[in-house]
């Protein structure tokens, strides 16, 4: 049986649990290039299991085995549909900054920055790699055929030759790496594309969406996702698009050991779950999960679903080239601090680019091994660089972050534990310029956006040269860098109903988009 969730707050306090350098908007929770070609493997089987204790899939039966088996794609796709259905589950001043104590080493010893495995990579790097990628890899061909693999390559072909777009009202063309594929793909995506949502799985791992906190963004998607009647189908043969709809985040709690220091139950879980939708369905095994996807924002993500979910597209916050992300197939998921489920736009906006007289500003936890380093260079060595450690508990100091964010021209986002940080997604929401110090790290929707259209990237090495960078940019530069930083937010903002271009969409979009321009035929 799953451990019951009980006192989930303040878990992470006695155990680093590897999350993400949390924003100090998180209330103090303490939340804590590879090839493109994935490894061969077999399709799952009840053999290649682990014995984790876990809640039998709904609906599950013997007799399903025998399906898998058959040969006959229309018979097995018929028994997959009546089988899911009988199966559906029921269902801050500166003096305020300047009075946090911090640790005492940080003044007077310079803290030895370690280095990552994964060389820096620059996004111009990492656009090439993307284009070569989708160049040379196809998702695995089909056992076989399906119409909806011909719908996509169809569809494929629209986009490769989209009308040209040179202004919309609605998109900031310079912020994309070429609109007119965009807005055709995104169209075609709002006239074509078709969700199945497997409803096998219990809660809470399954179906249960958290949607407050720094891991809400995979919560917000499959509360969305579920309840949309414009993409989901009940009727899997008319699908694109397989989901899976678990929470990382409950399934770290449901299953993990404090203290075990072992992750493998979390993926031998996951394995149970796939090996039960292969054998009570088709659909995994026609392309060994490739047109099936996944939506996963706590740090153990990519571990959990390698190997299980290999083939799979992964939106992931913890988007990271070093740790098996693979540019073209997998999305970088924005990591959204939502601190309330009913107003998720809560206090949006900042000033105009000429009201911010502060330079730079951060201020936040020490988490890993780069803001020891950060503020070793910068706290209060420069009153044009804010630059703080971590800030007083409590609404006030809250506020005056807020506030400091939205008087800065650029607001500093380091990495923590890991690659990404909600920082990125409140710098949009504040109007701040964000500069991304995380080397390795693949911005959100990568595969259309132009980040150097809105934020500034710097290398972890140059972190003793970050005002000097700054300086370096034009007045000109940063009017056009904040316009596009005002013109973007609409893409990282959650809706209780979901509006064109917003997250949901743009998330789901990328998926779609990464699932068509990988399309192989039978």
């Amino acid at each position: 049986m799953l451990k019951k969730i009980g006192d989930q707050e303040g878990q992470g306090s006695q155990e680093k649990l590897g999350e993400a350098g949390t924003s100090i908007l998180d209330g103090g929770e303490d939340f804590p290039f590879l090839s493109m070609f994935p490894r061969q493997t077999s399709p799952p089987s009840g053999s290649h299991s682990t014995s984790l204790p876990m809640p039998e899939m709904q609906g599950a039966h013997s007799a399903n085995v025998v399906i898998v088996n058959s040969t006959d794609p229309s018979f097995l796709e018929l028994t997959a549909i009546e089988t899911h259905n009988k199966s559906a589950s029921s269902g801050i001043s500166d003096s305020d900054l300047a009075t946090v104590t911090h640790n005492a080493t940080l003044l007077h010893k310079i803290p030895v920055m370690k280095r990552r495995a994964f060389p820096p990579t620059s996004v111009q790097e990492m656009t090439n790699s993307l284009i070569r990628n989708y160049a040379a890899y196809h998702s695995m061909r089909p056992r076989w055929s399906s119409p909806r693999d011909r719908e996509l390559l169809a569809v494929k072909a629209q986009i490769e030759n989209a009308p040209i777009v040179r202004h919309d009202d609605q998109l900031h063309a310079p912020a994309f790496r070429n609109i007119s594929k965009f807005k055709r793909s995104y169209q075609l995506m709002e006239r074509t594309l078709k969700v199945f949502v497997y409803r096998d799985g219990n809660k809470p791992v399954f179906h249960q969406p958290i949607l407050k906190g720094i891991y809400s963004s995979e919560g917000w998607f499959m509360k969305l996702m579920e309840g949309s009647k414009r993409f989901v189908v009940r009727d899997p043969r008319r699908a694109h698009l397989f989901y899976m709809p678990f929470s990382s985040r409950h399934l770290q709690f449901a299953v993990y050991v404090r203290g075990s220091h072992n992750r493998t139950t979390l993926r031998a879980y996951l394995r149970k779950y796939v090996d039960s939708i292969a054998a009570k369905y088709p659909f995994w095994n026609r392309t060994d999960g490739s047109d099936h996807f996944l939506v996963a924002c706590h740090d153990w993500a990519p571990y959990e679903t390698r190997h299980v979910m290999d083939r799979s597209f992964r939106a992931l916050c913890n988007a990271d080239l070093a740790n098996a992300f693979k540019l073209g197939k997998d999305v970088s998921l924005p990591e959204t601090y939502v601190r309330s489920a009913r107003e998720p736009q809560r206090d949006l906006g900042g000033r105009p680019a000429d009201q911010r007289p502060t330079l730079a500003f951060y201020a936040g936890n020490m988490h890993g091994y780069l803001r020891p380093f950060l503020l070793q260079h910068w706290e209060n060595r420069d009153p044009d660089m804010k630059i703080f450690g971590p800030m007083p508990r409590g609404v006030q100091s809250k506020m005056t972050y807020i506030e400091h964010m939205k008087s800065s021209k650029f607001c500093v986002c380091p990495r923590g534990y890991e690659v990404n940080s909600p920082r990125i997604v409140e710098a949009l929401f504040y109007e701040c310029v964000p500069v991304i110090i995380s080397d390795g790290y693949v911005p959100p929707f990568f595969e259309v956006l132009d980040w150097e259209a809105f934020a500034v990237f710097v290398p972890e090495r140059d972190i003793p040269r970050l005002k000097e960078i700054l300086t370096a940019i034009s007045e000109e530069k940063y009017r056009a860098l904040q316009a596009g930083v005002r013109r973007v937010q609409q893409h990282f903002l959650w809706h209780s109903v979901p509006v064109k271009y917003d997250l949901f969409h743009m998330t789901l979009h990328s998926i779609w988009y990464n699932r068509v321009l990988n399309v192989r035929p039978r």
